[in-house]
């Protein structure tokens, strides 16, 4: 089933504690459309770039089959461009550099056969831009799942709200649930931003796993054990690309399926941290991920004997 996607497609330079790049292709919709391509060859993508960014990623995105006629290239101007700085714990980190520029006035334009997508993923966009997107689409898609930081939080919160009341998915890190809330609790925090407008929430919360909130029902899904972690920059984008990915591979968007769709998601995720960029997600092999699934599988596998009423 057809998906779309828009975010942004840009640069980044990144130094964790296991070393450093030069500038390398990052962005959301970098992430979620390399991610969601192991599932699904209908991926639609708006974002836009400058004269500097290579052809050879653009190339990268058509070989997975992600169709790239929504990308602008702005002559005479550069990509976006990100900086960071990952601390010890790779938890925390410290913006270096943030370079807007051709993201700065993004107008998304949806070409006429993008239009009839059956679902939408917002990557990380001022809200205004994720409205905009939604409402350039003649039929509103079966699913909208929608990423956003706490920068809009502080900055446009009324954009914001406006917007949660468009979108069936929220997808957010635990610190950014707190916050839009303002409840310390996971679960009231949850069901205070249900009543904002999306059906379900997923809270993201990095090495410890993510939660999939649906009224007062609950799934959690642990994170996969590394051995290594080179660069957390784009899991939550991977995650959001394999979670929106396998929904649009199998069509079934009900509570039970999209907990599949959190494991797929995770397993994505754990591949990416495991180099830094895009590099260990670009040519991702389907027994790979197929062995990572069945890892995720033993790790939450358990019996449970004899019941407390049995005697001794």
């Amino acid at each position: 089933m057809s998906l779309l996607v828009v975010g942004s497609v840009a640069f980044d330079a990144i130094e964790t504690p296991f070393g450093k790049t030069d500038k390398i292709v990052g962005g959301a919709a970098s992430y979620i459309s390399l991610a969601a391509s192991y599932f699904t060859q209908k991926t639609n993508l708006v974002g836009v770039v400058g004269e500097d960014f290579p052809v050879e990623f653009v190339q990268h995105l058509n070989n997975h089959g992600v169709n790239t006629e929504g990308l602008q290239v702005k002559q005479g101007e550069k990509s976006f461009f990100w900086s960071g700085k990952y601390h010890t714990d790779m938890n925390t980190r410290d913006t270096l550099i943030t370079e807007l520029n051709v993201l700065g006035d993004f107008d998304p334009i949806i070409p006429e056969n993008y239009q009839n997508c059956e679902f939408l993923m917002l990557g990380n966009l001022t809200p205004k831009v994720q409205q905009t997107v939604i409402e350039r689409l003649v039929k509103r898609p079966r699913l909208i799942v929608m990423d956003t930081m706490n920068f809009w939080m502080e900055i446009a919160l009324d954009d914001l709200k406006e917007t949660l009341k468009l979108v069936d998915v929220l997808a957010i890190n635990d610190e950014e649930a707190r916050i839009l809330s303002g409840e310390y609790s996971l679960v009231k925090a949850a069901a205070k931003i249900q009543a904002m407008g999306p059906k379900f929430l997923i809270i993201k919360k990095g090495e410890n796993g993510a939660l999939l909130f649906s009224g007062k029902e609950v799934f959690f899904a642990p994170a996969l054990p590394l051995e290594e972690v080179f660069d957390p920059t784009g899991a939550g984008d991977t995650f959001a690309g394999g979670f929106i990915g396998y929904l649009a591979k199998t069509g079934d968007i009900s509570f039970e399926n999209m907990k599949n769709a959190i494991i797929y998601g995770s397993a994505m995720a754990s591949f990416c941290v495991e180099r830094f960029g895009t590099e260990r997600i670009i040519d991702l092999q389907q027994s790979e991920l197929e062995e990572r699934i069945n890892q995720f599988k033993r790790l939450v596998r358990f019996n449970i004997g004899a019941s407390l009423a049995d005697g001794n």
